[in-house]
Protein backbone atom coordinates (compact mmCIF):
# COMPACT_ATOMS: atom_id res chain seq x y z
CA UNK A 1 0.00 0.00 0.00
CA UNK A 2 1.27 3.43 -0.90
CA UNK A 3 0.79 6.61 1.11
CA UNK A 4 -2.40 7.46 -0.83
CA UNK A 5 -3.94 3.98 -0.46
CA UNK A 6 -6.94 3.66 1.80
CA UNK A 7 -6.31 1.90 5.08
CA UNK A 8 -8.09 -1.41 5.59
CA UNK A 9 -10.95 -1.47 8.11
CA UNK A 10 -8.99 -3.88 10.31
CA UNK A 11 -5.90 -1.67 10.49
CA UNK A 12 -8.11 1.36 11.08
CA UNK A 13 -9.61 -0.52 14.05
CA UNK A 14 -6.11 -1.28 15.36
CA UNK A 15 -5.28 2.42 15.29
CA UNK A 16 -8.60 3.35 16.94
CA UNK A 17 -7.94 0.94 19.80
CA UNK A 18 -4.31 2.01 20.21
CA UNK A 19 -5.16 5.72 20.27
CA UNK A 20 -7.81 4.95 22.89
CA UNK A 21 -5.11 3.74 25.30
CA UNK A 22 -4.24 6.31 27.97
CA UNK A 23 -0.78 7.73 27.39
CA UNK A 24 -0.50 7.03 23.64
CA UNK A 25 0.53 10.15 21.75
CA UNK A 26 1.43 8.55 18.41
CA UNK A 27 1.05 5.24 16.63
CA UNK A 28 1.90 3.45 13.39
CA UNK A 29 0.82 0.04 12.17
CA UNK A 30 2.21 -2.23 9.47
CA UNK A 31 0.84 -5.49 8.09
CA UNK A 32 2.35 -8.07 5.76
CA UNK A 33 1.53 -11.72 5.18
CA UNK A 34 0.82 -13.18 8.67
CA UNK A 35 2.46 -10.42 10.68
CA UNK A 36 1.25 -7.17 12.20
CA UNK A 37 3.58 -4.62 13.78
CA UNK A 38 2.42 -1.75 15.95
CA UNK A 39 4.66 1.09 17.09
CA UNK A 40 3.53 3.54 19.76
CA UNK A 41 4.85 6.72 21.27
CA UNK A 42 3.91 7.69 24.81
CA UNK A 43 3.78 10.92 26.73
CA UNK A 44 6.59 11.94 29.06
CA UNK A 45 4.67 10.84 32.15
CA UNK A 46 4.02 7.37 30.75
CA UNK A 47 6.06 4.31 31.70
CA UNK A 48 7.10 2.53 28.48
CA UNK A 49 6.55 -0.96 29.93
CA UNK A 50 3.08 -0.06 31.23
CA UNK A 51 2.17 1.57 27.92
CA UNK A 52 3.19 -1.51 25.93
CA UNK A 53 1.25 -3.76 28.30
CA UNK A 54 -1.92 -1.64 27.94
CA UNK A 55 -1.61 -1.56 24.15
CA UNK A 56 -1.01 -5.32 24.00
CA UNK A 57 -4.10 -5.96 26.14
CA UNK A 58 -6.47 -3.93 23.95
CA UNK A 59 -5.24 -5.65 20.77
CA UNK A 60 -5.74 -9.26 21.93
CA UNK A 61 -9.28 -9.54 20.48
CA UNK A 62 -8.02 -8.61 16.99
CA UNK A 63 -5.24 -11.20 16.85
CA UNK A 64 -5.74 -14.26 14.67
CA UNK A 65 -4.19 -17.62 15.73
CA UNK A 66 -1.98 -17.80 12.62
CA UNK A 67 -0.55 -14.28 13.02
CA UNK A 68 2.53 -12.93 14.69
CA UNK A 69 2.17 -9.55 16.38
CA UNK A 70 5.03 -7.24 17.35
CA UNK A 71 4.35 -4.24 19.56
CA UNK A 72 7.08 -1.75 20.35
CA UNK A 73 7.99 1.85 20.98
CA UNK A 74 8.48 4.45 18.28
CA UNK A 75 11.73 6.31 18.85
CA UNK A 76 12.57 9.71 17.43
CA UNK A 77 15.70 9.64 15.35
CA UNK A 78 17.79 12.65 16.20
Amino acid sequence: MGPDSPISPRLRRVLELVYGVEGVTGARVWQWENCVAVGVRGGVATSPSELLARVSNVLVPLQQPDEQWEIGLLVDET
